[in-house]
């Protein structure tokens, strides 16, 4: 076993969400989705898992790494900015890595970005040495900093970092963007990106040698089909045999089609699991190209 793996054994697996937030209702309806129900305590805190023994911490964002660090949950969905804010932070104190990336989710995304006041013409990352650049990531930042080779001042705020150079705390700041209206607002620009970043499923660097890796195993199972799924449709119909020429350049984003020869003729059915938009336009290309009988179907769940 790693050594950053805790070692107390469980027979239940426990997964960390935020209580509230943006992540919150993305991550119980993606664990729902994999066939998940819990019985809620009356604090609102824990959620025990009812169809399969895996349960549900309720916490504040920034504390899920270090739960998985101490052992206190498993798993945990957490931005990825966050883990590896906190990660950086534990390996610039001389720490040990303790969590890791198991999965990206698909869904919270943003980015880690840097912003100037929108007067300055960027030249790139050699214009801040010596500038002071607010941002409550310091050890991201700080680590990009240093892999520019670049010397600036890191100035941490806790929150509104995005007015620190209308105060006078900044030059540049170092923030999440993602429409990058509160940049406008402040009279900033983003010039560059630091981190993408989006909702992760966390866990320690090592397993389980316990029933927590069997359990793992199986949300993961489930996770990749649910993902690989939610905006997947099955696509059904009948089309002339001389026509799959035609047809299959507009199937490129579908699992391999089944074909089936419809008895007594030379007519195929079809039917193909496509990951990308089904809507009217790309149906009438279909028809246009010799398909009939088209039928658009949702995928509920899949298991490779």
């Amino acid at each position: 076993m790693n050594p950053a793996t805790p070692t107390v054994a469980r027979d239940r697996l426990r997964i960390a969400i935020q209580k509230s937030g943006r992540l919150a209702e993305p991550a119980r309806a993606l664990l729902a989705s994999c066939g998940l129900s819990w019985r809620e305590s009356r604090d609102r805190l824990f959620c025990y898992g009812e169809t399969l023994p895996v349960d549900l911490l309720l916490v504040r964002d920034d504390d899920i790494p270090g739960l998985i660090a101490d052992g206190v949950c498993d798993l945990g969905v957490v931005g990825r900015n966050v883990l590896l804010e906190q990660d950086a932070g534990r390996r610039g104190d001389g720490r040990a890595s303790a969590f890791r990336e198991w999965r990206a989710l698909g869904f919270g995304s943003c980015r880690l970005a840097l912003a100037v006041p929108e007067g300055w013409e960027w030249q790139g990352a050699a214009q801040l040495a010596g500038k002071r650049i607010a941002t409550s990531y310091p050890a991201l930042l700080s680590q990009w900093l240093v892999a520019q080779g670049v010397a600036a001042d890191v100035v941490l705020l806790s929150g509104s970092v995005e007015i620190a150079p209308r105060l006078g705390q900044a030059e540049a700041i170092c923030d999440l963007v993602s429409s990058g209206a509160t940049l406008a607002a402040n009279q900033l620009k983003p010039v560059q990106t630091v981190i993408e970043s989006e909702a992760v499923l966390a866990g320690p660097i090592g397993g389980f040698d316990d029933v927590r890796g069997e359990l793992a195993d199986l949300l993961l199972r489930r996770l990749d089909g649910a993902l690989r799924i939610r905006h997947s449709k099955l696509l059904m119909f009948q089309a002339r045999r001389e026509s799959m020429a035609g047809l299959l350049p507009l199937l490129a984003d579908a699992e391999a089609p089944t074909v089936t020869r419809i008895d007594g003729s030379d007519d195929l059915a079809l039917q193909a699991l496509c990951h990308g938009t089904v809507g009217w336009q790309r149906l009438e290309e279909l028809k246009r190209a010799g398909a009939r009988g088209l039928l658009v179907l949702p995928v509920e769940g899949m298991l490779a």
